[in-house]
């Protein structure tokens, strides 16, 4: 047994020897293709921006294209440090990293936002802010952006602009055509008091979930559903699984951007402008772009087989009168008037 035991290690040791050079590889970097083209060394002010997602989704990518236009405006003085997908952790984690002002700046998403100021979540409401042009009104109108956008200045953050990655609908492995075929299904919804609400109103099954946890949930079946947008579902692959798509059309899924506002107020004036001026601008580009992005994700998903199904309007009917305990109790938190002047400018 000993003289065999030598013949028995030996080729396992091969095995390691021949694998080392795979096993020591570097994985690709996910982030090449963005890197700067420029040596942000010598900036004397830096920016770090975080995010959750994929800079391939166009309202995440803004953090780059961001960071190239403050770069040239500033003429190198000041460098936005763009952290894409959680690099930097999970939404809870740079919310609290953001307050404290370890973290300057946040992609959150429109969900998430919501806990850090009750009138953030305005934007999640069933039915309010549900297209893109609602959106594209909501934004250019100062009596609705203000409140918004000074909504969280108690907690010490501004926010400068938003984006979006699409419209909300229902991905399941099963069809959903009608409200009845729901109720069967297990949703997978955000971390975020208002999407319980709303499911809670709407009588429909639902699992809160993080987003990391939803590949493997839905591969086994603990959920057969999944509240997100076209986009996304096609660009994270989830329509790989969920070969269906019910277009709710109830939200426009955003990233509401972030931004600590006692860092900002100690950045040199020039630099606060140049800051400002490429958020704007490119936040604006975006939101134009994320609609042509929908559109070819949505041509994209059906060319592989999924099936988009419309939702009758008498569904949709259905739908916006089981929220109205939603609109009550999320109104006080908002803001009635507010709430009722953002559904009457926007033609709700």
């Amino acid at each position: 047994m000993k003289r065999l035991f030598p013949l028995l290690l030996f080729p396992v040791l091969l095995g390691l020897v021949l694998a080392g050079p795979a096993l020591g590889e570097d994985k690709p970097d996910p982030l090449a293709a963005w890197k700067p083209k420029f040596d942000p060394a010598g900036a004397a002010y830096t920016y770090i921006l975080s995010n959750v997602s994929h800079p391939a989704i166009e309202g995440v990518g803004v953090g780059y294209r961001i960071r190239d236009r403050v770069w040239e405006l500033s003429k190198g003085r000041l460098y936005v440090d763009f952290r894409p997908l959680a690099q930097l952790g999970g939404e809870k984690d740079v919310i609290s990293k953001l307050k404290l002002g370890a973290v300057q700046g946040m992609l959150s998403s429109s969900v998430a936002a919501a806990n850090v100021a009750d009138r953030l979540g305005i934007v999640n409401l069933p039915y309010v802010i549900d297209t893109f042009d609602k959106l594209d009104k909501f934004r250019s109108t100062p009596e609705l952006w203000q409140p918004f956008s000074e909504a969280a200045l108690a907690q010490g953050i501004m926010v400068p602009d938003i984006t979006g990655y699409g419209t909300y609908g229902w991905a399941t492995t099963t069809p959903v055509r009608n409200l009845n075929d729901a109720k069967t299904v297990n949703f997978r919804i955000a971390e975020a008091p208002v999407n319980a609400d709303i499911y809670k109103a709407w009588g429909l099954k639902f699992t809160v979930m993080p987003w990391p946890d939803v590949p493997q949930a839905l591969q086994t079946g603990v959920i057969n559903g999944l509240d997100h947008t076209p986009t996304v579902c096609n660009i994270t692959k989830k329509f790989t699984i969920a070969k269906y798509f019910t277009e709710v059309n109830y939200a426009q899924g955003l990233f509401v951007h972030l931004m600590n506002k006692r860092w900002f107020d100690k950045l040199p004036a020039d630099l606060q402008q140049v800051l400002m001026q490429a958020i704007t601008e490119e936040s604006a580009k975006t939101r134009t772009a994320t609609r042509q992005q929908q559109a070819d994700q949505i041509a994209r998903a059906k060319e592989a087989g999924v099936e988009f199904i419309h939702l009758a309007d008498a569904d949709r009917a259905q739908l916006i009168k089981e929220a109205a305990p939603v609109y009550q109790a999320w109104g006080e938190k908002i803001g009635a008037d507010y709430l009722n002047q953002v559904r009457t400018t926007l033609g709700n």
